[in-house]
């Protein structure tokens, strides 16, 4: 029988952060793959699916603004059509739909201020809004001594809240382990270069107004540079366990 404290099997949760998707069955996609016993980039990322609904709107839009020679238009069309196609296809299939609306709600904020504009660029724009403000909350837990991997490695795991028998005490009991503190601090400090680096590539690019450029960035930074980043996090914290004995419930008799 698999130890409860030590997360053998899956873990529900939330969703995790910036280009990830919903996993085909069975795998622990996002920040939930820091709980993992084995690392699966390709699950942690979404799978095939996953990729495929990720990557096409942003891949059809470059491809077809610049194959229309800069035409605005039916790049918006296109990018619009691949969210809209994810949605639906999910809906018929009757399988989880909330990360294909959160990325038709990103496409379409996309979309809308790219035409609102008339700048292609702006179609990336809301992509990097999204990468500063992660870039500012990951270094700013670590300042203050709240990491965001601690955080979210303490709500999935078993004695946190997401499951039947956790509580919310242990999302931060961690804190009480020095070392634990230091090691969930090193594995935030990926994510803080992830999406600085992202912002150091793609601002130049979004104020030259290098579309073509710009696109192909974003789509080589975003879910290659996740799966780094899950990867490097998920090293780190391997081997971590579970919170404090003190603080774990106390299984029924």
């Amino acid at each position: 029988m698999s130890d409860p404290y030590r997360g053998d099997g899956p873990i529900d949760g939330i969703d995790a952060i910036d280009d990830v998707v919903p996993p085909e069955e069975g795998g622990l996609r996002g920040l939930r793959a820091l709980t993992a016993q084995e690392f699966s980039a390709k699950d942690a990322v979404g799978g095939v699916r996953g990729i495929v609904e990720s990557v096409a709107p942003g891949l059809l839009f470059v491809v077809v603004y610049l194959a229309t020679g800069q035409d605005l238009k039916p790049a918006l069309i296109a990018a619009s059509a691949a969210a809209v196609v994810a949605v639906i296809v999910r809906l018929v299939q009757r399988t989880p739909v909330t990360q294909a609306f959160s990325g038709l709600l990103g496409v379409g904020i996309g979309v809308f201020w790219a035409w609102k504009t008339g700048d292609a660029n702006n179609y990336f724009a809301y992509g990097l809004w999204v990468n500063v403000a992660y870039f500012l909350a990951t270094l700013v837990s670590i300042i203050v001594g709240w990491p965001l991997v601690g955080l979210i490695f303490g709500l999935f795991r078993p004695e946190g809240p997401l499951s039947s028998t956790g509580s919310w005490g242990a999302v931060v009991a961690w804190r009480d382990d020095p070392v634990l503190r230091r090691r969930y601090a090193l594995a935030t400090w990926p994510w803080v270069a992830l999406f600085g680096l992202r912002l150091a590539v793609q601002v130049p690019l979004y104020l030259a107004s290098a579309t073509g450029w710009l696109g192909t960035a974003k789509l080589a930074m975003g879910l290659p540079g996740t799966a780094l980043a899950l990867w490097v996090s998920w090293t780190l914290v391997r081997g971590s366990g579970s919170v404090p004995a003190q603080t774990r419930p106390h299984p029924a008799p």
